[in-house]
């Protein structure tokens, strides 16, 4: 059947079919191209230095099982297990810096890897000034885990953009880092509710092989809302931020695996992510492409990719581990968060929030009442400096192995234990 003359973007602007082919192909082009520069390691090093061949991993894959998901004992009577590394990836656009730093400073540990990438909305002179705070900082130059990504991309919300700049900054952790166990997207409005060492602390216990991802199986009207339209992302072939645009064209529903969608926000393992990037079988990258010009691909690549593989669809585990206010109706954007719920974020037992206003007071409350920040760092046991005189404790640095928990780490532990039950476990990926 022909393509109908003209396709409408959500902006309203009007989109010529003449013109739709040289941006939908390019954006597959594109997608092969990024998996392809994933898999061989082309990104540039975040300081200029020359660039490193990607190495094929291979681990015991015994170090991501325990005898049980959830041990709560003190992780120094487990010798078995050592203590996890996190990688976190924090992403921002124009006006994001300093939001970015004072989430990074929040969520600091030496034992973890931390990349931020602020996208090319930003101006170049925001991008260099965040460049320059994590090179002007003692802390992160000395523990050397703290890189800024050189390549700034175009992020469109709820376009595969995101997705691309999430697996760069995935392949860049794989390149330069061997050891982390588990990766974390934030963005600039996110924080967190418990410090890192109640987050170790907790994780020091629990099974390597667990992915944390929200997911539901998409069925009836919302497959045809979901997966038969075909959307260009502008951002994959412009150099200006634009929205989506929605072609007149319309896909049939796939019929070799399930489409899954869920919160954009993860907690993912690094095995289940050496499969997405270097890919064992073909799926990872069929399924790239197929989300090239899917809506909302955030909140459904990674989510079908782990559902429809028999070896790691019974480590998800559907929650994003964050605590979101959402709109009413229709449930669909979530609201800034503020002083009047601060209690139902504790109560949540959630290690994150989203999103927050810029410089809103809760977060000084946060700061105090549950991470106890008074200097840059939320303090840890590996912060073993005087804070006389208002000196930062952190400045002289302890056992990175070494962790305080506080009430953070049991409000974590109880969400654990619910999230670990035989009953909710019972309901993933179906």
């Amino acid at each position: 059947m022909g393509m109908k003359k003209n396709a409408n973007f959500h902006s309203g602007r009007v989109f010529n079919d003449r013109k739709w082919f040289i941006p939908f192909f390019a954006s597959l082009l594109i997608s092969i191209t990024l998996l392809l520069s994933a898999t061989f390691g082309v990104f540039t090093s975040p300081y200029g230095e020359n660039q490193l061949q990607f190495d094929t991993i291979t681990e015991d894959s015994s170090r991501y099982f325990v005898e049980s998901d959830l041990n709560l004992s003190n992780s120094s009577e487990n010798p078995k297990l050592e203590a996890p590394r996190l990688a976190y990836l924090i992403s921002g656009t124009k006006g994001d810096s300093r939001r970015m730093m004072r989430t990074l400073q929040a969520i600091y540990h030496p034992r973890n890897q931390y990349i931020l990438h602020l996208d090319l909305e930003a101006p170049a002179r925001e991008r260099l000034e965040l460049g320059v705070s994590v090179k002007n900082d003692v802390t992160f130059v000395e523990v050397g885990n703290v890189r800024v990504m050189a390549q700034s991309n175009l992020v469109t919300y709820k376009g595969p953009t995101m997705i691309a700049c999430t697996l760069q900054a995935i392949a860049i952790m794989l390149r330069e880092s061997l050891e982390w166990d588990w990766f974390i997207n934030l963005s600039a409005s996110d924080y967190p509710l418990v410090t890192q060492d109640d987050l170790l602390h907790v994780f020091s216990n629990l099974s390597r092989n667990l992915n944390f991802i929200e997911h539901m199986h998409i069925t009836g009207w919302k497959l045809n809302q979901r997966a038969k339209p075909i959307i260009i992302d502008p951002g994959l072939y412009l150099s200006k931020k634009s929205d989506l645009a929605l072609t007149s064209q319309r896909r049939s529903l796939p019929t070799s695996f399930k489409l899954f969608t869920g919160s954009a926000w993860i907690m993912l393992t690094r095995s289940f992510l050496e499969y997405s990037i270097v890919g064992w079988e073909n799926l990872p990258r069929t399924l790239l492409m197929y989300y090239t010009n899917f809506i909302s691909s955030p909140e459904g690549y990674f989510h079908t990719l782990i559902c429809n593989n028999d070896e790691f669809r019974n480590t998800a585990i559907s929650h994003d581990l964050h605590y979101i206010a959402w709109d009413t109706p229709p449930k669909q954007h979530p609201i800034s968060l503020t002083m009047k719920d601060f209690e139902k974020m504790v109560k949540s037992n959630a290690p994150f929030a989203r999103k927050f206003a810029r410089n809103d007071p809760v977060l000084d409350k946060i700061d105090k009442e549950l991470l106890g920040r008074t200097n840059r760092f939320a303090p840890g046991a590996w912060c073993i400096g005087s804070s006389d005189g208002d000196a930062d404790p952190c400045s002289v640095r302890g056992n990175y192995s070494v962790f305080t928990p506080g009430p953070g780490a049991e409000r974590l532990q109880q969400l654990l234990r619910t999230l670990l039950s035989e009953e909710f476990r019972n309901k993933q990926c179906s």
